[in-house]
């Protein structure tokens, strides 16, 4: 099965609660008018892309209806795409990952599957060749650094950790040291992200942060978030704390084959400028892509 199929199917639930909404609209759709735009709009709002980015969405679709004198349902449809994929669109999706070494600092609460993302990343940097260190950051969990350790072998890739409970910073110090020790191309640092304790986790991305900063001055740098799909409403606030506390490049989406709110990222990346880097549908070890704008918004409508 392509990707864009298991998207398709990963976007099932998502897709049928949009397309059952809209069909009741065009149902009773007589012509192209304000009240069609007002109820696809409440459409938008329901399916979790959040109310200022709704608007934005039906004002531009507004002037494109009248611009193009657009009458039929299968152009309203196809217009509404088009101003969804303008939105994911706006930001540059391309990793930055041009000098030898580079960084990619992965950052995300508990539970939102940022292990399982890094292996997958790992996985497709070494498919290109890539040679690729992994460092255990998050020091506060033993299960998280045995749960690394098994994707990182599964993705060819090295590991540094340390015993539990030791200064994350200085992990990340060790792993530095070893990529340029092995000519790595790539390391990828994997984080603690435990919000309730936010204050002392925020530190700690500081410090980790810093280190990088520090002692790979030069290099070319991505803070990933990782957001699952399942939480709707609730991953906007997440971007927000993270975004107070590190500079975030881009977005990785998880669990998205097992929610109806993934309309929610068109919203997550109209209101905080960051683009969408990687999907990631299903559990096994290829299941991560680069983001696709044209096929997610056609999984969804």
């Amino acid at each position: 099965m392509g990707f864009f199929e298991k998207l398709k199917q990963g976007m099932n639930k998502t897709k049928q609660s949009f397309d059952e909404k809209l069909n009741n609209v065009f149902k009773s759709f007589r012509k192209v008018d304000e009240e069609l735009l007002e109820e696809l709009e409440e459409i938008l709002i329901m399916s979790d892309i959040g109310i200022d980015t709704s608007t934005k969405i039906i004002e531009n679709l507004r002037e494109k209806i009248k611009k193009e004198k657009i009458q039929d349902e299968e152009d309203v449809k196809k217009a509404l795409r088009e101003e969804m994929q303008k939105i994911l669109d706006s930001n540059d999706i391309q990793l930055k990952l041009n000098t030898k070494p580079s960084v990619i600092l992965v950052v995300g609460v508990n539970g939102v599957g940022k292990t399982t993302s890094i292996g997958k990343i790992a996985n497709r940097l070494a498919k290109d060749g890539k040679k690729v260190v992994v460092a255990a950051a998050d020091t506060f969990r033993a299960a998280a650094v045995e749960q690394l350790e098994i994707w990182a072998k599964r993705a060819g890739a090295d590991i540094v950790k340390r015993e539990e409970g030791v200064d994350p910073a200085s992990v990340v110090y060790d792993a530095i040291k070893i990529t340029k020790e092995k000519n790595a191309d790539i390391l990828i640092v994997d984080t603690a992200g435990r919000l309730h304790n936010k204050k002392y986790l925020m530190d700690e991305l500081n410090k980790i942060q810093k280190v990088i900063n520090r002692e790979m001055e030069e290099a070319d740098k991505e803070v990933l978030l990782v957001i699952d799909g399942t939480t709707g409403q609730n991953a906007i606030s997440q971007v927000k704390a993270f975004k107070e506390e590190a500079d975030i490049t881009g977005l990785i989406l998880t669990k998205l084959d097992g929610t109806a709110k993934g309309g929610v990222v068109i919203g997550i990346v109209e209101e905080n400028n960051i683009p969408v880097k990687f999907i990631g549908i299903g559990e096994q070890i290829d299941d991560m892509e680069i983001f696709n704008s044209q096929d997610f918004v056609k999984a969804i409508v």
